[in-house]
């Protein structure tokens, strides 16, 4: 899940629109019914995607990637993250992709439920072996102090125990552990942010459910 960054004198608030245009393109696209439809959505996507590439400073060939597999009418990514306490600490994980720190999580998956995706990406990221409690939130990462990113995301948050396993890497993480909320390393941004990581640790601590 990579983020599209911009530049200090970029407009996050131009990719977003860039981002919007892209959406009714490319749902345009599937929908029309005749040749001149067709082409002018596809002029207005391709329009949007060099907007995406010139804001973000990356080549337009990386941004086109990023959406050639897409098909249907385009809808926000889903994100699903663990919240792992164990005797007031949080369960986070190294990333290798940026170095940084991230609670466990990944796309939700066909033929998974949140919680089970949850659970799964705890296991496979950390080692650790956990059970779904409650959910925490479900939040629209455009709200959020959240960087600029490639796709619209929600992210469905899940509470879980530790049960039991090992802490051990991963071909996407180069470690894990317990971390004390006043003391937290530095956060892979694109994945969660320090009010993020806030606002969850009050939702556990209220026993509420927070939502966009």
């Amino acid at each position: 899940m990579e983020a599209i960054t911009t530049q200090p004198d970029c407009s996050a608030q131009v990719l977003g629109m860039a981002r919007r245009m892209h959406a009714l393109a490319h749902t345009g696209l599937h929908y029309a019914e005749d040749d001149y439809n067709r082409e002018r959505y596809q002029e207005l996507k391709t329009l949007a995607q060099q907007i995406m590439s010139v804001v973000a400073q990356v080549p337009l060939t990386a941004v086109q990637g990023l959406f050639a597999a897409e098909q249907g009418y385009f809808t926000p990514k889903i994100d699903v993250r663990a919240v792992v306490l164990h005797e007031g600490r949080l369960l986070l994980a190294r990333e290798r992709s940026d170095g940084c720190w991230a609670l466990p999580g990944g796309y939700a998956e066909v033929g998974y439920s949140p919680s089970a995706v949850a659970v799964k990406e705890v296991q496979e990221e950390t080692g650790l072996e956990v059970v779904p409690v409650r959910l925490l939130a479900v939040l629209d990462a455009n709200r959020h102090d959240f960087p600029p990113l490639e796709h619209h995301f929600y992210k469905i948050v899940v509470l879980c125990t530790p049960t039991g396993g090992c802490f051990r890497g991963s071909n996407e993480t180069l470690g894990a552990g317990f971390f004390s909320p006043e003391e937290l390393p530095p956060l892979s941004l694109k994945r969660n942010t320090p009010e993020v990581v806030r606002l969850l640790l009050q939702c556990v601590a209220e026993g509420v459910v927070y939502w966009d």
